[in-house]
């Protein structure tokens, strides 16, 4: 039971520390959608999607309502699009797009993900007329994601995907160049993605899921930093008690929004992704939780110490909340949607470099980071393989989520707007990677993918 203290304890974690779940997200197969003929292909995802999310947006706002817990997003996922289109008889994927992004916006939905192709061993037909069309279909849409992995500890790295990837990223970039280059943050570039993450862009229904499931993302920044504040001095073996019985905490109350959305949806309950996902909003900030451990500035020397204890305290807390924690579960590094990276990337003590061995110990990878307009094709793809290496070689997720901003310079700004946020233009390394991504092929796995 629930003690007095207990519940005034939340009710000040809602109110006031920014706790949230931040997203319901719906999965749905849709394998029994395939068909020759696009259009009635088309037809059946959306009555599909359409028929199974119906209700979700109200089931969302009931228990809002009844638990005063805020739900910020609710949204759907559904299985990767390549695999779908396959059996369509056409060169242009971009119609499945519009029929996802038609369902989202009849069922009411934040977000859909799931067109998507998973390419770390090699490409069919269907993926690469999938990649191909990401630029047109995420500039031409509003609420479809996209994703693609490229790479797995068990497979390797696909860097002829890597390669092409630079590209559709810089050719998405200038078709949503009137928006600040918009496309680009629905476009996730994945090693190792998982087939339950309710978190966009890079959701997707997954080939092993049921043909229904809730999954919940809860996020609470700004509650551990509230905590910690409490704990000034501290021992870090105490911060990181401390990280951890208020991640409990957190999961809790997933698990309980969760509970309830599977059963008022007559769906199967799937996980609760305990993960720290930032807002652009003060004190809902990882990079703030970072500085309250005594680092003055994030990205300063101790920055990747004190993430990593971050992370392991949060996945510990979690995992003692729930039997059913997945997904991608940790703390995220948002450039964009983090006012505290945003502060330190502009002072420059955050760089991409320091970005990237932050995302050796936390969840995900480089992400919503904005990078100069002219940034070559060749640089990106050369930044994807990177991120990829450090999720092949350590067996876990990492991803790449870059906003080449069309006609800005290190030093501007772009503005994306909601939780997408704002960002600076950080700078990259000037000197070549052309020759190294020109030679394609596939890094092989790693030796420590030999486990059975």
């Amino acid at each position: 039971m629930l003690n007095r203290k207990e519940i005034l304890s939340t009710i000040e974690m809602i109110d006031q520390q920014h706790l949230d779940i931040r997203t319901i997200t719906m999965g749905i197969s849709l394998y029994d959608c395939c068909d020759a003929d696009v259009n009635v292909a088309c037809g059946k995802i959306y009555d599909k999607i359409t028929r199974y999310a119906e209700k979700l947006v109200s089931t969302g706002e009931a228990i809002e309502i009844e638990y005063g817990i805020p739900i910020v997003n609710k949204r759907i996922s559904v299985s990767p699009i390549a695999l779908i289109a396959s059996s369509s008889e056409t060169n242009d994927y971009v119609p499945f797009a519009k029929a996802l992004d038609r369902a989202a916006k009849n069922c009411g939905v934040d977000f859909i993900g799931g067109f998507s192709a998973l390419v770390q061993k090699g490409m069919t037909k269907a993926d690469e007329k999938l990649i191909r069309s990401i630029p047109e279909a995420l500039s031409s849409t509003d609420l479809v994601c996209s994703s693609v992995n490229v790479g797995s500890t068990k497979a390797g790295i696909n860097m002829d995907a890597v390669s092409l990837m630079g590209n559709i990223i810089r050719q998405t970039s200038i078709l949503t160049a009137d928006r600040d280059g918009l496309g680009c943050a629905k476009l996730v570039v994945f090693c190792n993605a998982v087939e339950d993450n309710p978190f966009m862009a890079g959701a997707f229904h997954g080939a092993g899921e049921a043909e229904k499931v809730i999954n919940v993302g809860v996020s609470g920044p700004g509650v551990v930093y509230n905590a910690l504040k409490n704990a000034k001095d501290a021992p870090l073996d105490v911060v990181a008690e401390t990280i951890k019985k208020t991640a409990f905490r957190v999961t809790r109350m997933g698990q309980l929004v969760a509970k309830e959305a599977s059963e008022r949806l007559d769906t199967p309950f799937g996980i609760v992704d305990l993960s720290l996902a930032p807002t652009p909003a003060a004190g809902d900030s990882v990079a703030r939780i970072l500085e309250e451990m005594g680092l003055e500035v994030c990205g300063t020397h101790g920055t990747t110490a004190a993430l990593a204890m971050l992370n392991d305290a949060v996945k510990k807390g979690g995992i003692m909340a729930s039997s059913s924690v997945g997904g991608l579960s940790g703390a995220f590094i948002p450039v964009s949607e983090d006012e505290g990276m945003i502060c330190a990337a502009e002072r420059g003590t955050l760089c991409i470099d320091k970005l990237e061995a932050m995302t050796c110990v936390c969840s995900v990878g480089l992400d919503m980071i904005a990078v100069p307009g002219d940034t070559p094709a060749e640089t990106i793809s050369a930044i994807i393989a990177d991120e990829a290496a450090i999720g092949m070689i350590n067996n876990k997720t990492t991803a790449v989520r870059l906003l080449p901003a069309p006609g800005k310079k290190v030093g501007e700004r772009i503005e994306l707007g909601g939780l997408l946020g704002s960002a600076p233009v950080m700078p990259v390394h000037s000197e070549s990677s052309a020759d190294f991504i020109k030679r394609g092929g596939h890094i092989p796995a790693p030796v420590n993918s030999l486990r059975n």
